[in-house]
């Protein structure tokens, strides 16, 4: 009875050993940058999302003319399976008293983080004609999911790269009857989240 009960217990040990490395999740290689356009070292990436999305401008007067502003990305992320994991977006940043900021939001326990650029890549070497630039950007509020879910909010740096689309629009905003007017521009691009 002991020597099954034995055999049992090591049954149990070695499949839960054996699914647990089933379901690691392999590491992700960071994106490659230029030197200078790294997050600060020791940082690994940890999240990786594909966005698939708008940069959304409106027209406003811009000195004695008129410009299109960016207010806001609109984008979901998938992973490389195709399911969503995240959503982009501008909100609030409670942590700098409501202040506008890019943020990611995890779809499964809703942590978030905002973030601000630190850094903006446009060489060509890089970034393919007719993109929005590449950004390093800088982790300044986080927050955890209702249920204590903080898949995101460990994040401190994150880089937007591969970028395709989202420029600002060369036309639609030149005269007074413009004012106001709105263009959401379809993009894509990848976002490393860094720890």
């Amino acid at each position: 009875m002991r020597r099954r009960a034995s055999l049992r217990i090591a049954l149990v040990a070695v499949l839960a050993t054996g699914s647990g490395a089933a379901l690691a999740e392999p590491p992700i290689t960071p994106p490659p940058v230029p030197f200078d356009f790294q997050p600060p070292a020791g940082l690994r990436p940890f999240f990786v999302g594909h966005a698939v999305g708008t940069q959304n401008y409106v027209c406003l007067p811009a000195g004695a003319s008129y410009g299109w502003s960016l207010f806001g990305p609109q984008a979901t992320l998938f992973d490389d399976r195709g399911e969503q994991v995240a959503t982009h977006y501008l909100s609030a940043n409670p942590d700098e008293a409501g202040t506008p900021r890019a943020t990611w939001q995890h779809s499964k326990d809703t942590s978030a983080v905002w973030a601000q650029a630190a850094a903006i890549l446009t060489d060509a070497a890089y970034v393919e004609p007719g993109a929005i630039p590449w950004l390093l950007l800088r982790v300044v509020g986080d927050e955890n999911g209702p249920g204590g879910g903080n898949k995101l909010s460990s994040a401190t740096y994150l880089h937007r790269v591969n970028t395709s689309g989202g420029l600002v629009p060369a036309t639609g905003c030149s005269t007074p009857t413009d004012l106001g007017a709105r263009a959401f521009v379809p993009y894509s691009a990848d976002y490393y989240f860094y720890r």
